[in-house]
């Protein structure tokens, strides 16, 4: 283990020439600098984020949908049967038409009878408006207050206003309370939505989003292992400075106020644009690219984190396309499209469902997903994405 760890905290790696983690460990009296095991205070934080969530929709959020008259639809659950659930639960969620035939002649079943029992099966694991508003409330109640902090805090940083302040001195740099509260919550409250994918009801994006919330988990560690926090923060920021506005558009929608939904939507879409296609191309990444190599000059880790920041400007580049995309769409048809994810089935499905895979033209005007086939599987509700 001594080894390993020498290893993965290999100084060449993660700190610029002629600096070793000994010129960090003992800074000067009332100063401090970040290190990695400052990073664990944020798990027991986590854990207090989940309850506080828990709290807020169940007295917070659950009234406020009440208000709004936005009621737990009732589905019709599936009867229970042990053969149909065992395929359910460890082959297929959606059989094609060969497992319908087999399942058929094994249960002396109607086809369209049992494409019914797994649409009803499939809807019983699938949340209600009502839990998707409250889940929306949360994640908006956070991002705009994280957002509120992060902006007030960076108003009075040198490095907001000059990003080779990012680079001045570094690697020591001072850890202010300041920039340890916002690096800690946002870490901790990213540990939490990972948490809670595992006691929520588990939609079709699970693995997106572990991934998504681990990535981000990843990168914000990082930065702050190899105390490149300044820039870390700006990055953050950001992000949030959109995603509370995703979730507005949300919580519109599932109120069924499609003006402001719409409108709220168009307003994230620029400002994504701005701040992740203008700000976060021209000011975070020529700091980092460019400033930084003059000031410190490149060392192994400058290189992953700049490589992680291009394949993250790649990725803003791909999520606005598809806003842009769903917001034509939108103004094309009066409304955005809705979010997909975990919405009840309708019965109309089956009527798709009876036709065989060999008749299904591959230029069908209805995706997958039931959307028009415009957009596969994808809508705006799930391009919420934050580094």
């Amino acid at each position: 283990m001594a080894a390993l760890s020498a290893w993965f905290w290999n100084e060449r790696f993660w700190l610029p020439h002629n600096v070793t983690w000994a010129d960090l460990a003992d800074p000067a009296p009332g100063v401090e600098y970040p290190k990695a095991g400052h990073l664990l205070s944020a798990l027991p934080l986590a854990f207090g984020i989940f309850a506080v969530r828990i709290f807020f929709e169940r007295c917070i959020a659950g009234p406020c949908a009440s208000i709004l008259q936005i009621q737990t639809e009732l589905s019709r659950k599936a009867q229970p049967n042990a053969v149909l659930e065992k395929v359910f639960t460890s082959i297929t969620k959606s059989p094609d038409s060969r497992h319908l035939e087999g399942l058929s002649k094994q249960l002396d079943w109607d086809v369209r009878k049992i494409q019914r029992w797994f649409r009803q099966r499939r809807n019983q694991d699938k949340p209600s408006t009502r839990t998707k508003f409250c889940e929306s409330m949360w994640r908006f109640t956070f991002y705009l207050c994280i957002f509120i902090y992060g902006i007030r805090f960076l108003w009075q940083s040198l490095w907001m206003w000059d990003t080779r302040q990012c680079w001045y001195n570094y690697p020591y740099q001072v850890l202010t309370s300041g920039l340890y509260n916002y690096y800690i919550a946002e870490l901790a409250f990213y540990w939490s939505l990972m948490f809670s994918q595992f006691t929520d009801i588990k939609r079709k994006d699970f693995l997106i989003m572990f991934v998504h919330h681990l990535a981000t988990i990843s990168l914000i560690s990082f930065s702050y292992a190899n105390n490149m926090l300044r820039v870390g923060s700006l990055v953050m920021c950001i992000h949030d400075s959109s995603d509370f506005l995703l979730e507005a558009a949300k919580l519109a929608n599932y109120a069924k106020s499609q003006r402001l939904c719409d409108f709220l939507f168009v307003v994230f879409g620029m400002i994504f644009f701005v701040t992740r296609l203008v700000i976060f191309p021209f000011w975070i990444l020529n700091s980092t690219l460019f400033e930084s190599w003059e000031i410190i000059g490149p060392y192994p880790s400058w290189w992953l984190f700049n490589s992680l920041l291009l394949v993250l400007q790649l990725l803003h580049i791909i999520w606005f396309y598809l806003i842009a995309r769903i917001a034509f769409k939108a103004i094309m048809r009066g409304k955005v499209s809705k979010d997909d994810r975990s919405d009840i089935e309708s019965s109309s499905e089956e009527e798709t469902e009876t036709i065989p895979k060999e008749r299904l033209k591959m230029g069908s005007s209805r995706g997958e997903n039931g959307s028009n086939g415009h957009f596969g599987s994808k809508t705006w509700s799930q391009n919420h994405n934050n580094w």
